[in-house]
């Protein structure tokens, strides 16, 4: 029995592959908190916080989310600051904004209880077709396929398959669907997800451990981490940006909320923005807060830089004191503002590299 590069293994080779892989899983498998769980709320909530973030990273933001919302009923009632502040520093912070319109949408047309029904899981805000596919398989133990990045690499890998992603996922669900072992779509779903994070990693993949190792094309070829294949990936934009904190008489600081569309929508930061050409720091903090809250400031000393990767660019913040001068501050480019104290900020949603600037003010304060 041999697998053909390119082609979906016979229904032998399948029934062997499924053997192979949840024996190992058996042996092997991770312990993780949702794991043993059925209630689907809570396996929801870990497929969307496992999107594209590490099982380490996830684990403290789900115990914590499980205590503050132990039910979708409580989450559904919960103001949308709350949600954010919670997901804080967890990134794609749509995905948060799209739990809490699910949770609406659940508690309005299904009383509460979370569907049971693949079409109505994947029409929910922020669910996609693998994790719908994840969570009818681990919280009902019905047959539907998976294809994350990791199901990506090791059916890949498995057929070698020649084809560029994004092309190739058509090929790909197939094959995920003709592998999936249908008498346990939760324990084999859940094995791929492991065999993909603990041994068909990447970069330096743990084939002499792996189940279907006497059945990876890329394995018996020794080009592993040619597989999946991919387009070259053009160098990341580098944006540097100038932030102002605007210090009132008080000793408050003056803060706006994002609009809820985009990548830190609904967010709380401080005002600025991209430094054009031929422009100072101190110039561009001054325009940007004259075009976003129509005030005039003083800039004055540098608090901090800081250098941040998103997954399509990156930026480098510099910050800077500013004192408010004269104006009445309005929300010309967000949706809210408000002048708040240091110790204030604690209480709002910030985007991850805003709260390296709370703790330089901290710092500088204490």
């Amino acid at each position: 029995m041999k697998v053909e590069s390119g082609t979906l293994p016979d229904s032998k080779i399948c029934k062997v592959l499924r053997t192979s892989l949840l024996d190992w899983y058996g042996k092997f498998g991770r312990t993780l908190p949702w794991r043993n769980l059925r209630d689907p709320y809570a396996i929801w909530i870990s497929e969307i916080m496992l999107q594209q973030t590490q099982v380490k990273t996830v684990l403290g933001y789900y115990d914590r989310w499980l205590q503050k919302f132990p039910t979708l009923k409580s989450l559904a009632a919960a103001d949308i600051q709350q949600v954010l502040k919670l997901w804080e520093g967890l990134g794609y912070y749509s995905r948060a904004r799209n739990i809490h319109k699910a949770a609406g949408k659940i508690v309005a047309e299904y009383n509460g209880k979370f569907p049971q029904e693949f079409d109505r899981i994947l029409a929910l805000p922020g669910i996609g077709r693998t994790t719908a596919g994840g969570i009818i398989s681990s919280a009902f133990n019905q047959p539907f396929p998976i294809l994350d990045g990791n199901v990506k690499r090791i059916l890949a890998r498995l057929v070698t398959l020649p084809v560029l992603l994004p092309k190739a996922n058509k090929q790909l669900w197939q094959l995920s669907e003709s592998l999936l072992d249908r008498q346990h779509p939760r324990d084999f779903n859940q094995a791929l997800m492991d065999l993909g994070a603990t041994i068909c990693t990447p970069k330096s993949p743990k084939c002499d451990r792996c189940p279907w190792m006497n059945h990876c094309l890329a394995y018996q070829t020794g080009t592993p981490t040619s597989w999946p294949m991919r387009t070259s990936s053009p160098p990341r934009p580098h944006k540097i940006i100038g932030v102002g904190i605007i210090w009132s008489d008080r000793q408050q600081i003056l803060i706006d909320r994002r609009l809820d569309d985009g990548l830190l929508g609904g967010l709380w930061e401080f005002p600025g923005g991209k430094v054009e050409e031929g422009e100072t720091l101190p110039e561009c903090i001054h325009r940007e807060i004259k075009e976003e809250l129509d005030i005039e400031v003083e800039v004055g000393s540098h608090l901090i830089t800081i250098d941040h990767a998103y997954s399509h660019f990156r930026v480098t913040l510099n910050v800077y004191h500013c004192h408010y001068i004269s104006g009445e501050p309005k929300p010309l480019e967000s949706q809210e503002i408000r002048w708040v104290s240091l110790d204030e900020l604690d209480e709002l949603p910030f985007p991850k590299a805003n709260l390296k600037i709370i703790e330089a003010l901290r710092q500088e304060n204490s």
